[in-house]
């Protein structure tokens, strides 16, 4: 069930929600949270609908704030609120309110968001695209116990690492590192097995991919030895080695798919280790609300402290083949006598 509204406020938002629960004959809720996305008009669509694949595990209230440009200085001086409500088959689990602010009312969007949070139930606010160099001090940020972000969408990815870490704030994550739990998850498992002693690790992943850059920081920092990132083509991230005294240990998907694990003294083994979809990541974040002291760690120990990005080394050039020798003249016929 849909509800549009135009030149709207807060309180019938409220009532238009009430309402179409009544409507649709489900009056009570269990929702767990309040999702606040802010976005524009080209990434709602795509977000909108990972939030709703997700609120089916986190049954949630969706509230998606699109920030409309105003063209001309009449339109921007002008506030103006849209919005539409939206409950049953057309929002997940739970419901929606998309709201489109205009004129000066995108500098007050919080405002307008506050009285649509579910009552006694943590916020979380997730930027899919374009959020501010620092979430907490944003504020709809301020509204929320979590702060998702995303770095792999940024113009520049890698950078955008550093300006994360200066501005961090207990709450804030990423889904850059969320995309490397698997990862983190099966090396662990694989020191666990064997008791070895680390010398130095090499993450091998595509270039401007935060999560190699994520992953290689975490091992820098929990292992306390040197890390290197080399180049590949991808897609992702594409192999993890770590340098034993016994050998090596590779985790290696170079599919983006399924993976081989190869440890010393055992068979190589395959392990699913696909790329997953937003969705599924949202849902990842959305398991746990309090703050991520691991992430916050390998954030802060920098890029700069690791190894440059390399392209892999190349296989020697095979020795040039040595000329042909000239074939002998022949030998030159006797003058006649």
């Amino acid at each position: 069930m849909k509800i549009d509204l135009t030149e709207t406020n807060s309180s019938k938002i409220n009532a238009a929600m009430v309402q179409a629960r009544r409507d649709i004959g489900t009056p009570a809720i269990g929702m767990v949270l309040t999702l606040v996305i802010v976005t524009d008009e080209e990434n709602a669509y795509d977000a909108l609908k990972s939030a709703n694949d997700a609120s089916h595990e986190h049954p949630s209230r969706i509230v998606v704030v699109i920030k409309r440009v105003s063209r001309s200085p009449r339109s921007r001086r002008e506030a103006r609120l849209d919005a539409e409500v939206r409950v049953g088959a057309d929002s997940g689990s739970g419901e929606t309110v998309v709201l489109r602010l205009h004129g000066e009312l995108v500098d007050h969007a919080q405002s307008v968001v506050l009285p649509l949070l579910l009552p006694d139930a943590p916020v979380v606010v997730w930027w899919p695209e374009g959020a501010p160099s620092d979430l907490a001090g944003d504020p709809l940020g301020a509204l929320g116990q979590r702060r998702i972000t995303d770095t792999y969408s940024c113009e520049q990815p890698v950078g955008a690492l550093a300006a994360r870490a200066a501005a961090y704030a207990p709450g804030d994550t990423d889904l850059s590192w969320t995309r490397i739990t698997p990862w983190r998850s099966m090396l662990a498992a694989a020191l666990d097995q064997q008791a070895l002693k680390v010398t130095s690790a090499t993450v091998e992943g595509e270039n401007d991919n935060p999560s190699c850059e994520l992953l290689a920081m975490w091992l820098a920092d929990r292992l306390g030895v040197p890390v290197t990132r080399t180049l590949s083509a991808g897609p992702g991230l594409t192999a993890v080695r770590l340098e034993t005294k016994d050998g090596t240990i590779v985790l290696d998907r170079a599919d983006g798919s399924l993976a081989t694990l190869c440890m010393p003294g055992q068979p190589d083994r395959a392990v699913a280790l696909k790329r997953r979809d937003t969705a599924e990541l949202l849902a990842e974040e959305l398991r746990r609300l309090d703050p991520d002291n691991t992430y916050e760690a390998s954030l802060k120990f920098g890029v700069s402290k690791l190894g440059p990005a390399t392209e892999p080394a190349l296989a020697e050039a095979p020795a040039k083949a040595e000329a042909p020798k000239p074939a002998p003249k022949p030998a030159k016929k006797a003058a006649a006598k």
